[in-house]
C-alpha cells in the first residue's frame, strides 16, 4: 500500500479533503515485469505504467478516508467534474454506470473518517463500498463500464491526477519494489 492526499485550494489556502492509498494484490507484480530495472525517469513518464496496473487481471483497490466533512453531492460533483471529461463519447452503458455511481453519493452525508473503497476486480468492473463507522461490510454499488472504471482510475493515476502526491507516492513505492 502506498498513500497520498487530495488537497483543494480555497482562496489561496490549501485544505486536505481526503487521504488515499492504493492496495494491490501481490500478483500484480507479474504484469509489471516489463518495468523492472527501468530508471525513475522512464517509470514516471506518461501513464503507461498505471495503464498496465489498471489492465492487470489482479485486483486493486483505492481506499479513501475523508479528513473533513463533505456532503455526498459535493463529493460526487467533484468526481464527476474529473471523470466526465475523460470519457470522450459516453455509451448508454457508461451513462447508466455514471448514474449508478452518482446515486450512491447523492443525499449522503460523508463525515470525517468515512471510508470509501473503490475496487477494480478486473478492468471492466468497479465495486464501491462506503462506511462512516469503520471498514465497509458490503458493496454499495457495482459499476460495470470499462470506460467509467478506467476514467476514475485515470483521475488518480493519469497524466493530470487530482492528487499528484498520491501518484508520486505510488510511483516511489513501485520503484522500490521493481528494482
Amino acid at each position: 500500500m502506498v498513500a497520498g492526499y487530495r488537497e483543494k485550494v480555497f482562496a489561496i489556502i490549501g485544505v486536505k479533503v481526503y487521504a488515499a492509498g492504493l492496495y494491490a494484490n501481490q500478483s500484480i507484480l507479474n504484469s509489471l515485469n516489463a518495468w523492472k530495472g527501468r530508471s525513475t525517469t522512464a517509470t514516471q513518464e506518461g501513464s503507461s505504467l498505471f495503464s498496465s496496473i489498471f489492465r492487470s487481471p489482479s485486483e486493486k483497490s483505492l481506499q479513501i478516508v475523508l479528513v473533513r466533512d463533505v456532503d455526498g453531492k459535493t463529493f460526487w460533483d467533484a468526481l464527476n467534474d474529473a471523470i466526465s471529461p475523460r470519457i470522450k463519447s459516453p455509451t448508454p452503458v457508461d451513462e447508466s454506470a455514471l448514474s449508478t455511481f452518482r446515486s450512491i453519493f447523492q443525499g449522503q452525508p460523508l463525515k470525517k473518517g468515512t471510508f470509501i473503497f473503490l475496487t477494480w476486480p478486473d478492468p471492466s468492473k468497479m465495486l464501491v463500498c462506503i462506511s462512516s463507522d469503520g471498514l465497509p461490510s458490503g458493496v454499495d454499488a457495482e459499476i460495470e463500464s470499462e470506460n467509467v472504471a478506467f476514467a476514475l482510475f485515470d483521475v488518480f493515476f493519469g497524466d493530470t491526477p487530482v492528487s499528484p502526491s498520491l501518484k508520486a507516492s505510488v510511483l516511489n513505492g513501485l520503484e522500490s519494489i521493481l528494482k
